[in-house]
């Protein structure tokens, strides 16, 4: 009789990582098309530490029928690197081709190696790409937990993606990766980034050769001081909010407020359903520098408000004002580097 590990072929893993709304998913859903095009058996892995993930469902929709998607929720680090390996062997006994996973905006590279170096994924699958997307517009006013996120993913990423390149030359996307240069030096990484090693094509114009050079690509071994982070309570924060009912001018309203305003705290991303109090629901996916608003057959009730040193108190007060419903409720997790520091 054959045994199991005698008849299946070894997969690829490929990790999409990047700071919170740069662009993960959207990045995937084209990704994804491309190897589903040419034949590939695929499935994904959504990793949050919330209870809900917004993003699994937006691929759901795109991609649910022809892909396996699947969703990793944790609290904290052990209980994720568990049941990360749990799923990563109920997919691998599935005989995908390639496995895509889609971390957290908060997110420590090691785990993924860590976890593909346990038995028996060390003989199941094989570290494909890291591919790092990165916001064209990068700015140098990070704090400095996230400056050393973002240069932790950039550092060992096989193919760098620039997303949000609109109205951007190439004298400005230059300026860009001197920013990403200098994170390397910052955090004493010993690799630099050459231009021609960054994708800085606007996404539409992406084509298959791009897309086959990222499958074909591999993760770079870069060396960086590891930096032990003291885990904040206003750091990286997730705020979930239920039970709320608007229209699409109340939703641009109040995007536009939370994002232009300091006093909220740095907002990177809203992203969820909202009820529009008539039966259906408004999707929303948000950026300081892109909106989506839709109207959906099906949704999840929930907007998550994601960012830094975020004032809970004002943006549950302004979004509750701006709700039509009064039995609005609220929740909050909150996400830290867990880097152990150095070796």
């Amino acid at each position: 009789m054959v045994g199991f590990e005698e008849w299946f072929c070894v997969a690829k893993v490929d990790l999409i990582t990047g700071f919170l709304g740069s662009g993960k998913t959207t990045f995937i859903k084209r990704y994804a098309r491309y190897l589903l095009g040419r034949g590939e058996r695929l499935g994904i892995i959504e990793n949050d530490y919330g209870a809900i993930s917004v993003d699994r469902m937006l691929l759901d929709e795109e991609l649910g029928d022809e892909c396996e998607i699947e969703m990793v929720v944790a609290a904290d680090e052990d209980c994720y690197k568990r049941r990360f390996k749990t799923k990563l062997i109920s997919m691998g006994m599935l005989g995908f081709d390639r496995v895509i996973v889609e971390p957290s905006g908060i997110f420590d590279v090691d785990e993924f190696f860590d976890v593909l170096h346990e038995e028996p994924l060390d003989r199941w699958y094989e570290v494909g790409n890291v591919v790092a997307i990165v916001d064209a517009g990068l700015t140098g006013d990070l704090s400095e937990e996230s400056k050393y996120l973002l240069a932790s993913q950039v550092a060992g990423a096989g193919s760098i993606v620039l997303s949000k390149t609109d109205g951007m030359g190439s004298k400005e996307l230059g300026k860009t990766i001197d920013r990403l240069n200098q994170l390397m030096q910052q955090f004493e990484c010993d690799r630099e980034i050459m231009p021609q090693q960054v994708l800085k094509k606007h996404w539409e114009e992406l084509t298959g050769a791009d897309f086959e050079e990222i499958a074909q690509g591999h993760y770079v071994s870069a060396g960086f001081v590891k930096r032990p982070f003291v885990s904040l309570p206003d750091s990286h924060q997730s705020l979930f909010y239920y039970h709320l009912a608007m229209g699409e001018e109340q939703i641009v309203s109040m995007t536009e407020e939370l994002f232009s305003h300091d006093d909220y705290g740095e907002i990177y991303r809203i992203k969820g359903y909202i009820s529009s109090g008539d039966h259906g629901w408004i999707k929303l996916n948000a950026t300081k520098k892109e909106r989506e608003i839709e109207r959906v057959e099906a949704g999840q009730e929930v907007l998550i408000v994601i960012g830094e040193k975020m004032n809970r108190e004002r943006i549950g007060e302004y979004i509750c004002h701006c709700s039509r419903t009064k039995d609005v409720t609220f929740g909050q997790t909150a996400h830290h580097c867990r880097h152990k520091g150095a070796d």
